[in-house]
């Protein structure tokens, strides 16, 4: 059976539980640094990190009444402080803070939660890549530009392009994920009216973030939009993938298809089919984040030092382009892991024009043999078209040509029609791509 995607960490991240957790690390970090600087009583602030907690169900209750999400939270909290018989100590918590000093900063901690299984998703995607990329480096199948037989390359070279592309995702992800690790305590327009740069510095480094070096009352949402961009790219990279195999499923092409497991059923109606369910599932999801990263760009431009319209929008958008992108990786990994290839069939379809995706390299060999490149072309592209028009044999037709015959010798016209001579440079692609080169047990045909 295809395992059902079952990961629970991303989801996680995003639960109230988990948001609640970390404003509250927030507001622990900020009563601490406090502490250590005289503000704030220490065993009042020892006080606080041993019975502080709420509920979630609570704070709802509260909100229902407040219509204000933190001072919902700052009272559940007071509440529990108050059942432990610590009132008093809770008088510091939220101390000199306003409410984006602990959304926007708890916001970064919840962020780095994700990109790590995100950065984690991407590695294991380049892994498996890797693993079969260099399974079918010298399997021989024809390329395609525009759809069109090309000339040929090997699947693994398809492959190790993922890879590489995958490669510069994860840096990506990984240059956004550092922009969004900043936190601000720098009150209600940024400006440290109640806590001091150097405390905000100290609240940062606590909770292992950096200061943002300025903000207004809300982090910048250019870094936010960076991230969910990165995302975006992330799953257009994915769908890449998909749709290759959605092609490669095709009845006419059938060079490569998703996993079919025994009991499986493509249609309703028609009981042949397989259909590419997971890689149209991919290709669909992919565009849902892409979606995203506009309201992301969106959610740049507040009104003076902030206005709300950004968080309504990042309550959706960053929960779902990250449990969406973690969702897709899983997937694209699956469906690579475990892909039917078809190395036969690659060489059939290989063979079906005999010989037409050898005319760039004959055009090369006539040229370099004394011919006047125009007049090669001119050969060339009528023994191509005649054989395209007529379903013909191309290399027969140029072997019987006196024209070519006086320039090239059979021998010649042999390595003229060489695959080893078109796909000479696979193990330094490879080298390039991997900083190896491995075997394989498919061989390159020597003749087409």
């Amino acid at each position: 059976m295809i395992p059902r995607y079952t990961r629970r960490e991303m989801g996680a991240v995003w639960s109230d539980h988990n948001k609640f957790r970390q404003w509250l690390e927030v507001e622990l970090a900020a009563s601490e640094t406090l502490a250590e600087l005289g503000v704030v009583p220490r065993e009042d602030a020892e006080l606080l990190r041993r019975h502080a907690a709420f509920d979630v169900a609570r704070i709802f209750e509260i909100e229902e009444q407040t219509r204000h999400d933190v001072i919902a939270f700052t009272t559940a909290v007071a509440e529990t402080m108050a059942a432990a018989g610590h009132a008093n100590a809770s008088r510091w918590f939220h101390y000199g803070m306003t409410s984006n000093d602990v959304v926007d900063t708890a916001q970064a901690l919840q962020l780095r939660q994700a990109s790590r299984l995100l950065i984690a998703g991407i590695e294991k995607l380049r892994e498996v890549l890797k693993r079969r990329a260099f399974e079918f480096k010298d399997t021989v199948q024809i390329g395609r530009t525009h759809g069109i037989h090309a000339e040929p390359i090997t699947f693994g070279l398809k492959l190790a392009i993922w890879y590489d592309e995958a490669g510069r995702n994860l840096k990506r992800l990984e240059a956004a994920a550092e922009d969004l690790r900043v936190g601000k305590i720098s009150g209600a327009v940024g400006t440290f009216a109640h806590i001091g740069p150097d405390v905000e510095a100290k609240i940062c480094e606590r909770l292992g973030l950096k200061p943002a070096p300025i903000a207004s009352q809300v982090i910048q949402r250019d870094a936010h939009a960076f991230f969910v961009a990165a995302l975006a790219t992330l799953a257009s990279g994915l769908e890449k993938i998909a749709l290759e195999v959605r092609h490669l499923q095709r009845t006419e092409v059938r060079e490569a298809s998703e996993y079919f497991v025994i009991g499986q059923k493509g249609s309703s109606a028609m009981p042949h089919k397989k259909n590419p369910i997971t890689s149209e599932q991919i290709c669909g999801l992919a565009r849902v984040v892409r979606a995203n990263a506009q309201a992301a760009i969106e959610n740049n431009a507040l009104w003076h030092e902030r206005d709300i319209s950004h968080s309504s929008v990042e309550r959706v958008i960053l929960p779902d382009s990250t449990i969406l992108a973690d969702y897709l990786l899983d997937r694209t990994t699956n469906l690579v892991d475990r892909m039917f290839v078809y190395p036969d069939r690659m060489l059939r379809n290989l063979h079906l024009t005999r010989g037409l995706v050898f005319s760039g390299q004959l055009l090369l060999d006539l040229a370099a043999a004394g011919m006047l490149r125009e007049d090669a072309y001119a050969i060339v592209q009528r023994h191509a078209m005649a054989a395209w028009e007529r379903d013909g044999d191309f290399r027969a037709a140029v072997e019987a040509d006196p024209a070519i015959k006086a320039l090239l010798s059979r021998e010649q016209l042999a390595e003229t029609f060489s695959l080893e001579r078109q796909l000479k440079h696979v193990d330094a692609i490879f080298a390039r791509v991997f900083g190896q080169v491995g075997g394989s047990d498919t061989r390159l045909q020597s003749r087409i």
